[in-house]
């Protein structure tokens, strides 16, 4: 298996228009991901040194060094000090920690409480089909959940994930499982998520989001749409979450 990512990785390099329109290392770095797509290292799983991808893409160390730097950077790779680097994973903190945006006002995070409110298979509306590149006729499972902090609720997210990336997926396990969500997905479905698109606006609670949130109708929530997407910028997942952020703020940095 070996010798075929080598082969296979060096007829890439050598593909006409492959070298002349980005640097090596962007190259090797494009190669990396076809690896970590196809499930070659697994999340949590160590990937080879520097000195062994630079013998099997036939490059100088440096070059591979820049390449995994950037998948270092971006959070798809973890560097270890004196263990080597390793595939991100979310039962990792850090990385988990990077797709919860909530933070409160005063104090530290607290753990969420989630309950499953349904989990079900539906048709792909055009929205889903249209985010997620469905095809007409796809189905989706369509999952609602509300997250409660010290017992009040604050969230719901309504997220929608391809039917065929997630057979088996039912309420039992995900009210069965203690973890975090993309953990779950990352190891029982093999989907990774690895960056994600968000939109934010301001919207008022309709009767059904305040019996939810136990708030008064028209009291303003903040709707996050997010896109996740897998290695390879697939989408798979289409999330529509709305906060209650009276005692809470949503979180970002710009670098």
């Amino acid at each position: 298996m070996a010798e075929a990512s080598r082969r296979r990785a060096t007829a890439a390099l050598r593909s006409p228009g492959a070298a002349a329109f980005s640097p090596l290392y962007q190259q090797i770095k494009a190669l990396l991901l076809g690896s970590l797509d196809r499930g070659e290292w697994k999340p949590g799983e160590a990937i080879p040194s520097e000195l062994e991808l630079a013998a099997r893409f036939q490059v100088s160390q440096g070059t591979v060094r820049k390449a995994v730097d950037e998948l270092a950077a971006e959070h798809l790779l973890i560097r270890r000090q004196g263990k080597g680097t390793f595939v991100s994973t979310h039962h990792e903190a850090r990385i988990r920690f990077r797709f919860l945006r909530l933070a409160p006002n005063a104090g530290e995070p607290k753990p969420a409480e989630s309950k499953i409110v349904e989990c079900r298979r539906v048709r792909a509306n055009a929205e889903m089909t249209r985010h997620l590149e469905l095809q007409s006729g796809d189905t989706v499972v369509a999952i609602r959940r509300v997250l409660s902090f010290s017992g009040t609720p604050t969230v719901i997210d309504d997220i929608n994930l391809p039917g065929n990336l997630f057979k088996g997926l039912t309420a039992e396990l995900l009210s069965s499982y203690s973890g975090p969500l993309y953990g779950l997905f990352e190891t029982d479905f093999g989907v990774s998520m690895v960056r994600a698109e968000e939109k934010l606006r301001a919207v008022p609670a309709d009767a059904e989001f305040s019996a939810l949130l136990n708030v008064a109708p028209g009291t303003p929530l903040l709707r996050v749409e997010r896109i996740s997407y897998t290695y390879a910028d697939r989408p798979v997942e289409l999330r529509i979450g709305h906060y209650v952020t009276d005692q809470y703020h949503y979180r970002n940095s710009l670098n």
